[in-house]
Formats: structure tokens, sequence, C-alpha cells
């Protein structure tokens, strides 16, 4: 008996030493892709770039209602030009440039700020829910389609 003991146990550790070996997880990939300087991006160029003109994510065409339109373009760090056509009897192009919450521009000597909003709040029928939308006063706004 003592021998089928010793045989049973052996047959245990031995069946125990199988299952670790099947558990045991594959080996990491070591393996590394260098990218070359040349084509890495450099840390702080985004940054910059950001820094450089805050509201950079709204240069392009927004539409209004009656074929009001202003396009917006990025110029020198911190500036902007304003292609506008505002009312029926207004268009021109203005300098704009960084301010807090928005681009602020100067038109027929008043100093305006086109700021983010939605198209309900510009408090146009037109443009009412619509969400990617910029304000200069109530009555004048611009969305994106």
């Amino acid at each position: 008996m003592q021998k089928s003991v010793i045989l049973a146990g052996a047959a245990a550790l031995v069946l125990l030493t199988g299952c670790e070996k099947a558990e045991a997880p594959a080996p990491a990939d070591t393996t590394t892709t260098e990218v070359p300087a040349e084509t890495a991006p450099s840390e702080g160029a985004e940054a910059t770039a950001a820094a450089a003109h805050r509201y950079a994510a709204w240069a392009g065409k927004w539409t209004g209602v009656e074929g009001m339109y202003v396009t917006i373009t990025a110029a020198e760090p911190g500036k902007y030009k304003l292609e506008m056509q505002s009312d029926l009897d207004t268009k021109g192009t203005y300098d704009g440039s960084d301010g807090e919450g928005g681009i602020q521009f100067q038109r027929g000597g008043e100093t305006l700020t086109l700021a983010a909003s939605t198209g309900d709040a510009t408090g146009l029928k037109y443009l009412a829910g619509k969400k990617d939308c910029l304000k200069v006063k109530d009555g004048e706004g611009y969305c994106r389609d």
C-alpha cells in the first residue's frame, strides 16, 4: 500500500507540473520599432500651433441666413482674417485676434466678438437646433452644416 501512495503522489506531482507549464504566459514581444527623428512629430510643435491660434478649429466657412456667412482664415500667430457678409448691405473683410471667449474684431467702429454658440442662442429660426455655431450678437450667427 505504501508503494501505491508513493506512485499516486508522484503521478499527482507530474500532472500538476504539466499544468503549470501549460498555463505559463507566453514571453512578451521585445521587438521595437524605431521612428527616425526626422519623421517623429516634435513635442512642442502642436502645442505651439495651438497656442498661436486659440480658435484654429474655427477656420473655414460658416453659414448664416439669407446668404450671410463668415469665412475664417488663420493669419499670423493670434490673428485671423474674417471675410463676412453680416447683413444684406454689409460685406467686408476684417482683422480678428484671439480674445477672451472668441475672435475679436472691429466692424463699423464697434468692437465685436465672434464666439462659440448654438443655433438656438443666435435667435435665428433657421439656425435653431444646430449645435456647431458662432454668434456675433443676437440675430447674427453662423453654423457649420
